[in-house]
């Protein structure tokens, strides 16, 4: 049996107040502090809703997510724009952009959310200038979360470079919620080098011979395994190979398994032909521009199965996802 899936039933447009905006990620020794902090892209954004806005978003599930309006928000001063987003930084910003939440904490009347970014193209350029006491428009909860299988007593969380939120919320969520602390949860986190994985703290050797690579992960008491495409840290190779080589050598009965992932669609393809052979259940977080979030534009189609049919369907990925099982979607 799988409990039910989790609808965004009183979502809405709501106003958000920023907490706290800060830059994250290792500096490189080799650099300067400015070269440093400008090729440094990931920051930790925490946003506090009040009155009807902290009821709604007090019950955001792991897997849903929100659009922000970022159209009014003011570029950064001059010497902070990276070189290569020069030319795109003065782009309108149209269109909200969607995030998922790595974190959501109800606090009396207020509810609290932290999300992760990457600065990426013009509208993440313009969250950087945001600081304590500026306002945004969010519209949320959208989408359907991640789902829990009553059944399983194993979860391995699979993460592709900015594929963390998602599963760091849920990481909270299975080790934290007394109704699902019967799992034991393993987390993989894959990149191409280790400056692009979006984590605070260092990789240390320590760490990593306990088995707790990951800070984030690591505070929940989650295990954690680290794949570099380079080999600058972890595994030498995609994220995929570790975990078919972990799943390879585990005495776990995969029966009692439910993969969970989020990150590019070469690699939630693979976890899908890996939980196929393997017999895994596996739900992926797809992602799709979603620019409505709420289903009009159908800018954001995933072809998926008809079940018992050669046929194919197209469904919103805000709308019918962003959460997907593995066997449904025609990669």
């Amino acid at each position: 049996m799988m409990s039910e899936r989790c609808p965004s039933s009183d979502k809405g447009v709501f106003k958000a107040i920023v907490s706290s905006n800060k830059q994250i990620g290792q500096p490189a020794a080799s650099s300067s502090s400015d070269e440093s902090r400008k090729s440094r892209r990931f920051y930790r954004l925490r946003l506090e809703f009040l009155a009807d806005a902290a009821k709604a978003f007090a019950d955001f599930k792991p897997g849903q997510f929100a659009e922000l309006d970022l159209s009014g928000t003011a570029l950064p001063s001059p010497e902070s724009i990276p070189e290569d987003l020069h030319d795109a930084a003065g782009r309108n910003i149209l269109l909200r952009r969607p995030f998922s939440f790595t974190d959501v904490t109800a606090k009396g009347d207020k509810t609290f959310a932290d999300l992760l970014y990457c600065v990426v193209g013009p509208a993440t350029l313009r969250m950087t200038a945001l600081s304590a006491g500026d306002s945004l428009s969010v519209i949320g909860p959208l989408g359907n979360g991640f789902s829990i299988p009553d059944s399983k007593k194993t979860a391995l969380l699979i993460v592709g470079g900015m594929g963390v939120p998602p599963l760091l919320h849920l990481a909270k969520h299975l080790t934290a919620d007394s109704r699902v602390t019967r799992f034991e949860v393993i987390a993989f986190a894959g990149a191409k080098t280790a400056k692009d994985l979006p984590f605070e703290g260092q990789l240390d050797e320590i760490s990593q011979q306990l088995g707790f690579s990951i800070p984030e992960f690591a505070r929940y008491g989650i295990e954690s395994m680290v794949a570099t495409d380079d080999g600058s840290a972890g595994y030498h190779g995609f994220v995929t190979d570790r975990l078919a080589e972990w799943l390879n050598q585990s005495d776990l009965s995969t029966k009692d398994m439910v993969i969970y992932a989020c990150g590019p669609e070469q690699m939630l393809a693979r976890l899908a032909e890996i939980a196929k052979n393997k017999n895994v259940d596996c739900q992926l977080s797809m992602e799709r521009r979603m620019a409505c979030g709420i289903g009009l534009c159908q800018s954001c189609a995933v072809e998926c199965k008809v079940s018992n049919s050669a046929e194919t369907v197209y469904k919103m990925c805000c709308k019918d996802g962003p959460v997907f099982n593995s066997k449904e979607i025609v990669f």
